[in-house]
């Protein structure tokens, strides 16, 4: 069965990551249809805007997407592009995976351990202002029907997943009304899953457990900005953020992209760790019902990583080329790339 997918590259190292990743997904053998689309820092400076209304239209029409990195203005400019193609593609929780890689840099080898967060509310809605010149304020907001929806998500992503356990992360001692309403609506949930555990951390607390033994935990469920700092803390946990791969969900579209950022500094020197994306290109193809080729790139990934071949970040001085290379020459059953397993258009 063919595939339809938008391939979003980003911005910095993103257009090298994607496309190490599309050339990985296209060696599976899986046939795919690529349709490029842009979003991010040079959409917005020819456009004006960083998701124009063709990207978004084609979120929503083909429903999956490749996304690379794209660049986020700190302290000035315009509004997160991440944050506008979720919105567009009506995602409301991402999930990020810390999985300690055999050897990866990590004082915690085993783990294995992921991260749901909502996407539509918190701090990061957008609902902020400055009073005055020398004070700003900005809106936490919370409601139970979106904690609910992101909760039955992690509900039903650890049952389909083997996962026995959830832990929420929060500031409800302090945060009464607001962290107070996410984890009683969590709870609410719970009753409706028997056979997964739902406990709950103070969320600086948890950090501090995770960093001394992430083995204890499963699935971290949270707030969007909560989620956001765990989810690093995680990656730092199995190795970089150049491990750790993500994806965010709605009804009807899926964005899969890696945890990390667009890193200018690094762009167009065929440097940096593919892994991630390489990786959220397992997650889409899972995704897509393709199984048998997802499992197939994990296993190369973790033969490449535990090999000669990696990136400076795992020890190494592969290029992003070769390290590509690799992980197609490891793909079990063997990889190759060919023009008629898949097109772009």
């Amino acid at each position: 069965m063919r595939h339809t997918v938008v391939h979003v590259p980003g911005d910095g190292i993103g257009p090298e990551v994607t496309w190490a990743a599309r050339r990985v997904v296209d060696a599976t053998g899986v046939p795919v249809d690529w349709v490029l689309a842009d979003a991010g820092e040079d959409a917005f400076a020819a456009s004006g805007t960083t998701v124009p209304p063709r990207t978004a239209a084609l979120v929503r029409e083909v429903g999956v997407v490749l996304k690379g990195p794209m660049a986020n203005p700190v302290g000035h400019g315009y509004a997160s592009p991440n944050i506008a193609l979720r919105r567009a593609a009506g995602a409301y929780a991402n999930v990020r995976l810390a999985w300690a890689l055999p050897g990866a840099r990590t004082h915690f080898p085993g783990t294995d351990l992921a991260v749901v967060r909502e996407v539509t509310e918190d701090v990061f809605t957008g609902a902020a202002q400055h009073v005055g010149p020398d004070a700003a304020i900005a809106v936490k907001w919370v409601t139970r029907a979106a904690t609910h929806r992101v909760t039955r998500f992690a509900f039903d992503y650890a049952r389909q997943h083997s996962r026995r356990r959830i832990t929420v992360a929060h500031k409800a001692a302090t945060l009464k009304e607001t962290d107070g309403l996410f984890l009683a609506a969590a709870r609410e949930i719970a009753s409706e899953y028997p056979d997964i555990l739902l406990d709950d951390c103070l969320v600086d607390a948890l950090a501090m457990h995770l960093v001394r033994d992430p083995a204890g935990y499963d699935v971290l469920l949270a707030p969007f900005q909560y989620g956001d700092i765990l989810a690093d803390l995680c990656a730092g946990l199995v190795g970089g953020l150049g491990l750790v791969p993500g994806a965010s969900f709605g009804p009807s579209a899926a964005l899969f992209e890696a945890a990390h950022g667009s890193a200018p500094k690094y762009a167009g020197r065929d440097v940096v760790n593919p892994v991630a994306l390489v990786l959220s290109g397992a997650l889409l193809l899972d995704h897509l019902g393709e199984h048998g080729a997802a499992d197939r790139i994990r296993a190369a990934v973790a033969a490449t990583v535990a090999g000669p071949v990696t990136t400076y970040d795992l020890g190494g001085t592969a290029s992003t080329t070769e390290m590509t290379d690799a992980i197609i020459a490891a793909l079990p059953g063997g990889g190759e790339e060919s023009a008629g397993k898949g097109s772009a258009a």
